[in-house]
């Protein structure tokens, strides 16, 4: 009997066919981490060994650390997924969506009373990040001309903010040789008000940033007031030193749940506005938003103009190519979830982060710092010194799973060591009493060990 010899590479064709994934030879080599292989991997296989990785990453939904949205529905997951291949930044080659970003930038300049609706400057971004370079490099374009007009020099820009501000923004200040002046908090104060920013600003003043919800604590700083001091000393001095509002979180927040609140383009000088998409958003990262009051506000020589449906298109991103998902995914929770839906889902998170602010204080141990009632965020401090610190209790939670950040505060407040989490859609009360008893599980433990010491790990947290 003869037999018909079988061609290696037929043979390794059924040998992937037939083994099971996890008894390929794949598994039992390393993989590959500083070079190319040099041959490749079965998609599945290749598939296996990364998600057996990220296996070790923590569980997204128990993340309360992050603003970063960890889930939407399926459907618009799929859009987005359907959509990966598009490029943000080829208004010719995808008009439509391009038409989408648009409609986009005037439903939020319409949510934030902007006095342009139907033709409102504005454009996506990749977060909030890259929304506050555009505002701050508009604000330091404009105040550049204002002194050429007056004859005086240029080099000397400052910019105002508390040193409560997203790190972007001192990148932004070193990025584009801009003087960050930084007004430290104090102990028990963790936002800046009219009186802390006029003692910094001057005539070299590109513009003012005001926080409406710091990553720190959650909490609002007070634009209206800042705007009425401003509009004070700007009429004395004749100087037109503007407010940009870092909306990261609280753009999407206030003018669903706190709607009587002046904070945006209501007010004189609020110049621009951002926001993340990606956060209170409700859209997976990354996107954000920056739109201007006025046409008038985004200097003309940051604008460059493309071919769009045989018309002109204003461009003025950072970032070139870029998918636009995350922008399709914007426009799908617009219309899916109308006003209404917003309202209710953040009244929600609100509601649940008052419920566990409130429960944690109740536990013993903890004092709050703030309590969610602006977005729902909030952070909470242990009352004295005890045989642990908070990094060791949030070490302890995380055996749970739980990821919830413990951070020193900026300088002037740096002794001071809290722990922050943020509320989003998807934690629900029931996980919130979870939680609770977890902690209770934790200061138990903690008390059993009275030999133990604390840990100080003396960081800083940014973001």
């Amino acid at each position: 009997m003869t037999y018909k010899k079988i061609e290696p590479k037929r043979l390794r064709r059924e040998e992937e066919m037939l083994t099971p994934a996890y008894g390929q030879r794949a598994m039992d080599s390393e993989v590959p981490k500083f070079e190319i292989p040099k041959e490749g991997l079965p998609p599945r296989t290749a598939f296996d060994l990364i998600r057996d990785e990220l296996m070790l990453d923590g569980n997204a939904r128990m993340n309360l650390a992050t603003f970063v949205t960890t889930w939407m529905e399926p459907e618009a997951t799929q859009l987005m997924s359907q959509t990966f291949d598009k490029n943000m930044i080829d208004k010719d080659e995808y008009p439509q969506t391009a038409e989408m970003e648009r409609r986009c930038v005037n439903i939020l300049a319409r949510l934030w009373n902007s006095p342009q609706k139907e033709k409102a400057m504005g454009c996506s971004t990749i977060g909030s990040s890259e929304a506050c370079m555009l505002g701050g490099m508009a604000m330091k374009w404009k105040w550049k001309e204002r002194m050429k007009v007056k004859g005086k020099p240029t080099d000397k820009p400052n910019i105002v903010m508390g040193n409560n501000v997203q790190i972007c923004w001192e990148k932004f200040a070193r990025y584009w040789e801009v003087e960050p002046k930084l007004i430290p908090v104090e102990k028990g104060k963790y936002t800046n008000g009219a009186e802390d920013i006029l003692k910094y600003v001057d005539e070299n003043t590109i513009g003012v940033v005001a926080i409406m919800g710091t990553t720190f604590t959650g909490e609002y700083e007070n634009v209206k007031e800042i705007n009425d001091a401003l509009d004070k000393l700007n009429a004395e001095t004749g100087w037109d030193i503007p407010i940009h509002v870092d909306g990261a979180s609280g753009a999407f927040v206030a003018p669903f749940i706190q709607p009587g609140l002046e904070w945006d383009f209501r007010l004189k000088w609020v110049k621009s506005i951002n926001t993340s998409g990606h956060k209170f958003g409700l859209v997976y990262p990354g996107v954000g938003w920056v739109v201007w009051k006025e046409t008038s506000d985004l200097p003309e020589d940051l604008i460059f103009k493309v071919n769009y449906l045989g018309g002109q298109m204003p461009t003025f991103a950072i970032n070139f190519s870029r998918p636009g998902s995350q922008v399709l995914a914007q426009y799908y929770n617009f219309i899916r979830l109308g006003f209404e839906g917003y309202r209710r889902i953040h009244q929600t998170c609100q509601n649940v982060a008052l419920y566990l602010s409130s429960g944690i204080a109740e536990l013993g141990p903890f004092e709050l710092v703030s309590d969610g009632s602006d977005i729902p965020v909030f952070a909470f401090q242990l009352k004295e010194v005890t045989n642990y610190s908070l990094y060791d209790f949030t070490d302890k939670l995380r055996e749970r799973g739980w990821l919830i950040p413990a951070y020193s505060m900026p300088d002037n407040a740096s002794d001071v060591v809290v722990a922050r989490i943020v509320v989003k859609e998807g934690f629900s009360k029931d996980m919130a009493n979870i939680l609770l008893e977890d902690m209770k599980r934790a200061i138990i433990h903690f008390g059993k060990n009275p030999n133990l010491k604390p840990t100080d790990r003396g960081a800083c947290f940014h973001h």
